[in-house]
């Protein structure tokens, strides 16, 4: 009974799989592209930022420091200019500053990829599924035609047919992967340049507390809009 109720639901056919793949392309497609605007528009060459950094750090010119983040159009400058003000709290102070900081960005850093993952992930499935469907449906339509060969090619036909939505699968599956890939090593990237940035103030932080200078409070960055490069990109996101 529980197989026979299954079967006519399978009889409906599999056009809806492919229409739904097709759905899934376009929000993936999107995704992606939306994910590449946000980075290209957030890129910065971070080893010469960071040896700019690093020299206005060298002659302890702090505003200069300061500038140099607040002037780069990067991700990785928002995120280590946010943490600077704990700087004067010592090294320890400024890596949870760090912490939080980019804790706080990873937000914006992953949006789309657990999508992209589970489209990757889950397409050649969704395609299997259509498949499977259209074979039920064929095969019945092989019962019903008996020795008929006239309609034996219609049954042919609509295995060819339910073989495409295994193929589809596949085309929604592949760039949804390689998106996924591209993004999770642009994120990469993003922590990486973080890491550098943040170690150079955590050195200069670490060398004025043994010398038993004091280390300067830099000026908080939220007072001042031009240095809110992350709050800036978020608000850019979710505008467009």
């Amino acid at each position: 009974m529980l197989v026979e109720r299954l079967s006519r639901i399978a009889l409906f056919g599999s056009a809806w799989v492919l229409y739904l793949l097709l759905g899934l392309s376009v929000v993936s497609l999107a995704s992606a592209l939306e994910r590449w605007v946000f980075f290209a528009r957030r890129s910065d060459d971070i080893d010469a930022l960071a040896a700019r950094f690093s020299e206005a750090l060298e002659v302890e010119d702090f505003d200069r420091a300061r500038r140099v983040l607040r002037e780069s159009r990067s991700l990785e400058a928002g995120i280590v200019l946010t943490a600077l003000r704990w700087v004067h709290g010592g090294p320890a102070a400024l890596a949870n500053a760090l912490d939080a900081s980019l804790g706080n960005a990873r937000g914006q850093l992953q949006r789309s990829t657990y999508l992209l993952g589970t489209l990757g992930n889950n397409a050649p499935f969704i395609g299997l599924l259509g498949t499977v469907i259209g074979v039920i449906d064929a095969f019945h339509q092989l019962g019903d035609a008996g020795q008929n060969h006239g309609a034996m090619g219609n049954v042919m036909t609509g295995i060819a047919e339910a073989l495409v939505a295994t193929g589809v699968g596949l085309f929604v599956a592949l760039p949804a992967v390689v998106a996924y890939n591209v993004l999770q090593k642009k994120i990469s990237e993003v922590e990486t340049g973080v890491l550098v940035l943040g170690k150079l103030a955590g050195a200069f932080a670490e060398a004025r507390e043994r010398a038993g200078e004091s280390i300067p409070r830099f000026a908080d960055p939220a007072s001042d809009p031009a240095a809110t490069v992350l709050s800036t990109a978020a608000q850019a996101t979710e505008g467009e």
